[in-house]
């Protein structure tokens, strides 16, 4: 199981992240935020046993970058913020990763978007150059994985 199973699709969903996360428009600021993180796994009587692949390391952390560009960019009102949670979704279908590295990429996510919920309450300039930066950083990694790992 793995990034290479499902490959074609897993690159065109990560070029795909990679250039939605370069072209971002800043979102409006001042609305409300929006829960929106993955559902949490239940826990299983045995532990599976992740995959330890090279690419889940870089894989995890564009997990976080998108959860946190998740609740950063729906804080800030964009009318697309939840576009990231559903990429993080096609990465996760599309990765068809099995239930262990499933747990730790939905995980990296939910921490990404918590990390940032307990910090902000309304979008500040602070907040909106923290989303571009993390857009600049998950641009970089999507590239990175499908450079690296998709020869």
């Amino acid at each position: 199981m793995g990034f290479h199973r499902n490959l074609p699709q897993s690159l065109a969903i990560l070029a795909l992240v990679a250039s939605l996360l370069a072209i971002a428009p800043a979102g409006a600021q001042g609305r409300g935020k929006t829960k929106g993180e993955e559902p949490a796994q239940p826990a299983s009587v045995e532990a599976p046993v992740p995959s330890n692949a090279p690419y889940m390391k870089p894989l995890g952390r564009l997990a976080t970058v998108l959860g946190s560009i998740h609740f950063l960019r729906t804080l800030c009102g964009d009318a697309n913020g939840d576009v990231w949670r559903q990429k993080m979704g096609e990465i996760l279908e599309a990765q068809a990763p099995g239930e262990a590295d499933r747990r730790i990429l939905v995980a990296s996510f939910n921490q990404g978007y918590r990390s940032f919920e307990s910090t902000y309450r309304k979008c500040t300039p602070a907040a909106t150059v923290a989303a571009e930066r993390y857009l600049r950083e998950g641009a970089s990694l999507s590239r990175e994985i499908s450079a690296r790992y998709g020869n």
